[in-house]
């Protein structure tokens, strides 16, 4: 008789399974450029839809045919640089924020009274800086006022970053400025958030047979006799999803001028209609409807995505 092996239920890859403070994620690795611009955008996603697409990749199987791909539409209004974090030695040492700060920033932070006298040529001892930007959830017509706050890194020298910053200060950076089409982006979100669940859903726990004692839906026991406690590793209710995670490589297939051209008649279902500048993404987005979604530039970008092109001849929307 063979060796039963069976692998554990739940991988330890995502491990602790702890839910996400914000809705907003945080950023903690950025990816390399030589030019001086923003390498993050904070985005809303709007819902998914279908593209038939032209296939011009050199070694694929439908080449040169029509094929249909699976789209995410994300709403990209602008972004405004409210300030900038001047650190050295991964700690900050110093700010500056913009004379005129929108009022909604109030909701997240106490606004100054006074502008601040500080200048970027008060600040010298520093290694680093980056943009603190915020959305404007009040243009995507999304219901929301409150915006979102970030700090973005910047590409470039120092001097490029000096120099880009001051010339950006109190004004909006558009998502034309950080991304091209076809590139490829990560996306940083956090997952829908699914309530109190048992473990044949929260890990993929067999359901036991009819002859099953007390319970269908749950495990058959909580660990060995010994060490005499409950392992981390033993599957258990709780609750699942919001959750922050990142994926890999997405590509972008066109990013549009404006969101009418792409907006059914009664608008999308759940989100409205698309007013701003707009991205189609190739594939499926983490969370749910109106979740703000980080953009980044790719961090490992794949050379076989990275030459692989679409020519898109439809959007087709519900």
């Amino acid at each position: 008789m063979s060796n039963i092996r069976h692998p554990r239920r739940g991988s330890l890859q995502y491990w602790p399974r702890k839910r996400s403070r914000h809705s907003l994620v945080r950023v903690r690795s950025w990816a390399r450029e030589g030019k001086a611009k923003p390498l993050g955008y904070i985005c809303y996603k709007v819902g998914m839809a279908r593209a038939m697409a032209t296939d011009n990749r050199t070694k694929s199987m439908t080449k040169g045919e029509s094929i249909v791909l699976p789209i995410t539409l994300v709403d990209c209004p602008p972004m405004t640089v409210m300030g900038v974090s001047f650190y050295k030695f991964r700690q900050k040492v110093s700010s500056i924020l913009a004379e005129k700060l929108d009022s909604h920033v109030a909701k997240h932070m106490p606004l100054p009274k006074r502008p601040s006298k500080k200048k970027f040529e008060d600040i010298t001892d520093f290694e680093d800086l980056r943009l603190l930007v915020h959305s404007n959830p009040s243009k995507a017509g999304i219901g929301v006022k409150k915006p979102k706050l970030l700090e973005i890194a910047l590409g470039g020298s120092k001097e490029g970053k000096i120099a880009y910053a001051k010339e950006m200060m109190g004004k909006e950076i558009t998502v034309k400025d950080v991304f091209a089409q076809g590139g490829l982006v990560d996306i940083h979100g956090v997952t829908k958030g699914k309530g109190f669940q048992g473990t044949v859903k929260r890990f993929g726990v067999p359901i036991r047979q009819h002859k099953a004692e007390k319970t269908k839906r749950g495990i058959g026991t909580l660990g060995s006799w010994t060490p005499k406690r409950v392992e981390y590793t033993v599957p258990q209710s709780g609750k699942m999803g919001y959750h922050q995670r990142t994926e890999y490589n997405k590509q972008i297939l066109k990013i549009g001028e404006q969101g009418k051209e792409v907006t059914p008649q009664g608008g999308f279902v759940h989100y409205g209609e698309i007013y701003n500048p707009y991205l189609l993404i190739k594939g499926s987005l983490v969370g749910p409807t109106k979740r703000a979604l980080v953009l980044t530039q790719a961090i490992r970008p794949s050379k076989k995505l990275a030459s692989a092109s679409y020519e898109l001849t439809e959007v087709i929307v519900r």
